[in-house]
């Protein structure tokens, strides 16, 4: 987790909307197009309106129980968890049943008696484990999410945002377990009292070249919407498309609004490499050093998905100070470098100092001054 928050931190990126996306025909209330590797945001429709995401709630749900359960662990069914409304497994009360199995449904099936389930065998208590889903939207980068039920069903302020969506979908997608899960197609198990078989109602991943996720959802406040995820070329795209529409034309749609979503994507983006962590970018004067003067690198590439209209508008503004007193640590911050596209900040990695320098000894200012006497005499 700490190497994902230091990640995030440094290579975070401010969203940006492009000035020629608003050209996309979507249904969409609200929308987001992020780049997996970077957490660069390529397109965005209303992507900070708060508004309720139905069943794609339960990425939440999975990535939390993964973290914090065993796969093999066996729950013990509720009569709570078998009242939850449908879509629903009809688990029995009492009835025994693997984590992994529970989370299978979760994903596959939006059993909404599977996310009970789940959310009492975690947190004890739904309420609880409510409360642990935001705190942790929070700490991976959401903004405006509040969970109030652990299957996404319509509950007072139960929201959030496309771009929270998205963030919370990028982190869940670190997690092979998660991937493992929300990627079969089929699954089959038994419990103490019944037999399951599950098939995924994700039809991106038939529908799609490279699609690896993630989660549909439906309720009558939400309408339709669809969180999705895919591949091509060594990039992963993630697609959050709220409130689609409803009935079965927003059934359709929110299958539509994510593949013209994620088309743009693959059809207008490629990495490119922006600035080099080795590069030398330049000096710095030393004062009362060993030495005069010291080079400078960027600590960290940057590399970002970028269109062949950006590419022509791409700027670096580097901000560091000029001068700095012996000693010196190498890897010692002196600054930041800033990289935009157009006038908006895309991007921001660290200047460093690229060696120690010791400060000079009073050995060091005799030995000078018999040099330059030696120098003169000559």
């Amino acid at each position: 987790m700490k190497k994902f928050i230091i990640f995030f931190l440094v290579f975070f990126i401010l969203s940006t909307n492009m000035a020629f996306a608003n050209t996309l025909d979507l249904d969409a209330q609200g929308a987001i197009l992020m780049d997996f590797k970077t957490g660069r945001i390529l397109y965005a429709k209303n992507e900070n309106t708060p508004l309720a995401m139905a069943s794609t709630t339960k990425i939440m749900t999975a990535i939390l129980a993964i973290e914090n359960g065993n796969l093999d662990d066996i729950v013990k069914v509720s009569k709570n968890a078998t009242k939850a409304p449908p879509v629903k497994m009809n688990l029995k009360e009492n009835e025994e049943i693997k984590l992994k199995d529970l989370l299978y449904a979760l994903m596959l099936e939006s059993s909404n008696d599977a996310a009970v389930a789940i959310a009492e065998h975690i947190g004890n208590t739904v309420d609880n484990f409510c409360n642990m889903m935001t705190e942790k939207a929070k700490e991976v980068g959401a903004k405006d999410t509040i969970f109030r039920t652990p299957n996404g069903l319509d509950s007072l302020d139960h929201h959030s945002t496309a771009y929270d969506m998205a963030f919370i979908t990028r982190y869940a997608l670190n997690n092979q377990q998660f991937i493992d899960i929300i990627n079969t197609k089929e699954a089959s198990f038994k419990t103490n009292k019944s037999t399951y078989n599950m098939i995924n109602k994700n039809r991106l991943l038939s529908e799609f070249e490279g699609a690896n996720g993630v989660k549909t959802g439906y309720t009558g406040k939400a309408g339709h919407c669809f969180v999705g995820s895919a591949t091509q070329n060594d990039m992963t795209l993630i697609s959050v498309v709220l409130a689609s529409g409803w009935g079965e034309k927003g059934k359709k749609q929110k299958w539509i609004d994510t593949k013209t979503l994620l088309n743009y994507g693959f059809n207008n983006f490629n990495y490119e490499k922006i600035l080099t962590q080795n590069d030398c970018l330049d000096t710095i004067n030393v004062v009362k050093g060993e030495v005069d003067t010291i080079p400078l690198y960027y600590e960290n590439d940057i590399i970002l998905p970028i269109s062949k209209e950006e590419k022509e508008n791409i700027s670096v503004k580097l901000d560091y100070i000029k001068t700095l007193d012996a000693p010196i640590k190498a890897n010692e911050k002196v600054g930041i470098a800033n990289i935009y596209i157009n006038d908006s900040l895309v991007a921001q990695t660290n200047i460093l100092t690229k060696e120690n320098v010791e400060k000079k000894s009073f050995y060091s200012y005799i030995n000078n001054i018999f040099k330059n006497w030696i120098n003169i005499l000559n």
